[in-house]
């Protein structure tokens, strides 16, 4: 675990006690704070008394002995309501944080003095994709023989880390509820993959969306930037971030096109990924052979991670022969199974419409399974997408027979996981796709989009197990 700097006999309140809410919390007693805990779940209560700590109900707190609140990133601070709890501190000018914040406020030690190489924090962000390219980028700096840890948004909260050690390389996957409210984002390479509507409610627009993200960038200041300039917001953080097109602190990245100038770049065209300094090309890899990145938006992933990598000096070779061992991510453009010529794919995670488009663009002959909770905004380009690409959907969730309707291309309700599989499976022949890509929320149905991809995995399973074959 690590240490919380200048917090040694402060008060401090945190409020929400999810994952990293206890991690932050047990973090700074551990560190020598007063400790007050709180949130709304009794259930998470429970689980914070039995680690010690004795709730404290901060809707009636005297903000007067507070010295900051410590908020987890589940609960919205200012949209679409103002929380009471941290508008009633924000109101007694107390200093509201997270655990971000707090993490890049507490980093280095005595210790770092001895090292031979300081260790460096790589932070992700971006709509889609920031899992599998942060995971990617660890996997790659653990391929290389650099010690290495995965935090964030993604395995573990960022005080649960191991003491650093010289020469670490932190990767962390920031999300927009974690950039949004952090007092301190100070990565040394910040990474930008992508950008497209979401959480849209949770920031009062796309600009508010926007502008939680950027704040990774323009906090701090990282000393390098990986921006992917597909959309045009990344590219004005790019633009913003760069003193000129020859400045090569901030890597562009792109899918869309080729990006030769005088810059630095990587991008991917056909399959390839190519590196690009002052106007010439200084490395390529195929990405068709990679098994673990398939489709575009993963060649987008992987041009990020590339990026990342080579910022901290990661040769190219060693980077190919890493992502030719990735496996990728569970939930994620993932093949759980082929049978009689059928290839089933999960990606549970494509929970919004963009993410869906790009897991739709990987594949051919698709039998798709989709719906669940839809997010505002309605299904855009989806239906046109998935006319040209899609043999057949099979709709689950409360409201499958509305998102069927909305697709308007063959369409069966199934509204269960169950009902569905069965019939995509039966329905598809061999050189078919069964994929699961939602294009909305699970909670109608499932506690989260994992439970949602681990019974689509169960299902097959039980649908082959029933033809006579096991996995």
């Amino acid at each position: 675990m690590l240490n919380v700097q200048g917090v040694q006999g402060r008060t401090i309140a945190v409020l929400g006690l999810g994952r990293s809410g206890l991690s932050a919390a047990r973090a700074l007693r551990d560190s020598g704070a007063e400790v007050w805990v709180w949130d709304d779940n009794p259930k998470a209560r429970d689980v914070a008394q039995g680690q010690g700590f004795d709730p404290v109900d901060l809707s009636r707190a005297d903000w007067r002995h507070v010295d900051s609140l410590i908020v987890s990133p589940g609960i919205p601070h200012l949209y679409p309501t103002p929380n009471p709890i941290i508008w009633s501190a924000m109101q007694a000018g107390v200093a509201i944080d997270n655990d971000i914040g707090l993490f890049f406020r507490s980093l280095g030690g005595q210790d770092w003095a001895n090292f031979d190489t300081i260790p460096r924090v790589i932070a992700v962000t971006g709509s889609n994709g920031k899992s599998t390219t942060s995971t990617l980028i660890h996997h790659i700096f653990d391929h290389a023989g650099r010690p290495t840890q995965l935090a964030g948004n993604i395995g573990r909260g960022v005080f649960d880390l191991d003491p650093l050690q010289d020469g670490e390389v932190v990767v962390l996957e920031l999300s927009s509820y974690q950039t949004e409210l952090a007092r301190a984002l100070t990565p040394d390479v910040a990474v930008l993959t992508n950008l497209s509507p979401d959480h849209l409610d949770r920031h009062a627009g796309l600009g508010g969306y926007f502008a939680a993200k950027r704040r990774l960038f323009a906090e701090g200041g990282p000393d390098r930037a990986v921006i992917g300039i597909d959309e045009i917001e990344g590219q004005f953080v790019a633009n913003q971030m760069a003193q000129g097109a020859t400045d090569d602190r901030v890597i562009q990245v792109s899918i869309a096109r080729k990006l030769d100038h005088a810059g630095w770049s990587v991008f991917a065209r056909k399959g390839f990924l190519s590196e690009y300094r002052k106007g010439r090309q200084v490395a390529s890899i195929d990405l068709r052979a990679m098994t673990g990145l398939p489709g575009a938006h993963n060649h987008q992933n992987a041009c990020a991670a590339y990026a990342a990598a080579r910022a901290v000096g990661i040769a190219p070779r060693v980077i190919e022969q890493a992502m030719a061992s990735f496996q990728g991510l569970a939930h994620r453009s993932q093949t759980i199974a082929q049978y009689a010529g059928i290839t089933f794919v999960n990606d549970s995670k494509a929970t919004n419409v963009d993410s869906a488009a790009k897991a739709l663009s990987a594949f051919d002959n698709i039998r798709w399974i989709c719906g669940g909770l839809a997010k505002e905004g309605g299904l855009g380009p989806l239906p046109q997408i998935a006319a040209q690409r899609v043999k057949r959907a099979y709709v689950i969730g409360r409201e499958a027979a509305k998102f069927a309707m909305d697709l308007g291309i063959d369409c069966e309700v199934c509204t269960t996981m169950q009902v569905a599989v069965v019939k995509a499976a039966s329905d598809a022949g061999a050189g078919d796709t069964v994929l699961l890509a939602p294009a909305a929320a699970s909670f109608d149905q499932y506690d989260s989009f994992e439970q949602r991809g681990d019974d689509y995995i169960h299902q097959v399973k039980q649908w082959i197990s029933a033809q006579g074959n096991t996995l």
